[in-house]
């Protein structure tokens, strides 16, 4: 959570106000010693954000299911 005070709130407040909407992250605002919290009354589902990537994964995703390092890995458990 990232705190500010009211002077940066003021500056920037449409910015501020949006990336918590798009994160879902709170803002804080500290003003003396006493402390407010902006929060998004929604939930933010952060997997709206992820990126597609195809490419990732080369050949057949079904061969990661059936992977086994057991025979390349030794270790020498008690």
């Amino acid at each position: 959570m990232k705190t500010i005070t009211p002077t940066k709130l003021r500056a920037n407040i449409y910015n501020l106000l949006d990336k918590v909407l798009e994160t879902g992250i709170p803002l804080e605002i500290k003003r003396g010693e006493k402390k407010l919290k902006v929060v998004p009354v929604e939930r933010v589902d952060k997997f709206e954000n992820l990126v597609s990537r195809p490419d990732v994964i080369v050949g057949d995703p079904d061969e990661l299911v059936e992977l086994s390092w057991e025979e390349e890995v030794h270790l020498d458990l008690p």
